[in-house]
């Protein structure tokens, strides 16, 4: 049976943030994943304590975590290709490999970066190649994988495709990098998500959903999520699925789609 986890940082935004994994906990999921949660690269010990103690005490379990990507809100996208940030990226990778550790999560995302104007790519890229290198080493010292995810709607970001991601990941040539296959991102960008299983799924660290056209909850567009999960499973894919969606009604009917006894792993045999 599919496992869920719940993408805080798009769902529950009602809630001040270290509300969100009880909120979840409360909706009958045991699991949790979030973008970077806190507004600088490198956060205080007290922030960081009190984003652990949120997950703990909610009584779930911290599924994924990204590093830090710059300003989302503005349109940031990742630091790890941004010259002059290389510094700021690696602090937050010992941030995030730190409660990591902790928390027991294995998946962590480095999302690449845009292109910056009067930026070399080639140069971009090296950085790249370099900064991932560097994230990779330190989350095989917890046994975590560093996900590499091709987005949507983010001009000038390069990684569009199953096959860009991988790309890099090969360039890197590290054991422990894998692909986050978001299936929204990758149909929105055109991708024929049947062959991307057929042709990636071993190399699949993680997946997240929401549906497309509205980047909403299953069943609210035209992606055959169903099929598409069945198909991964078939492959062999074991892992969590991220529901990383916009709400299309209220917070309180976010997740009508999915019977509560789908929801959480310890639940999933009650029907």
């Amino acid at each position: 049976m599919t496992r869920y986890t719940v993408n805080c940082s798009i769902l529950f935004t009602e809630l001040p943030l270290p509300q969100r994994p009880a909120a979840a906990a409360a909706a009958g999921f045991d699991a949790v994943e979030f973008w970077w949660p806190f507004p600088v690269s490198v956060p205080g010990d007290a922030g960081v304590d009190a984003f652990i103690a949120a997950v703990q005490d909610a009584g779930v379990q911290l599924t994924g975590l990204n590093f830090a990507s710059g300003d989302m809100a503005a349109g940031d996208r990742g630091l790890l290709s941004w010259p002059g940030r290389g510094l700021e990226f690696r602090d937050s990778v010992g941030v995030a490999v730190g409660i990591a550790g902790q928390l027991g999560t294995t998946v962590l995302n480095g999302l690449y970066g845009k292109r910056i104007e009067g930026a070399d790519p080639e140069q971009q890229d090296e950085l790249a190649t370099q900064n991932l290198s560097f994230a990779a080493k330190a989350a095989a010292e917890i046994g975590a994988t560093v996900v590499l995810e091709p987005l949507s709607g983010a001009s000038g970001y390069p990684l569009l495709t199953a096959a860009d991601a991988m790309a890099v990941a090969d360039r890197v040539g590290a054991p422990n990098m894998a692909l986050l296959a978001d299936l929204y991102h990758l149909a929105v960008n055109g991708e024929d998500l049947t062959a991307m299983i057929d042709t990636y799924a071993g190399r699949i660290g993680h997946v997240q959903i929401a549906d497309a056209p509205g980047r909403h909850e299953p069943g609210t567009g035209e992606i055959p999520l169903d099929r598409h999960l069945a198909a991964l499973d078939a492959a062999g894919y074991a892992g969590w699925v991220g529901l990383e969606y916009v709400p299309s009604t209220t917070s309180d009917a976010a997740f009508d789609w999915l019977p509560p006894a789908h929801r959480g792993t310890r639940t999933e045999h009650a029907t």
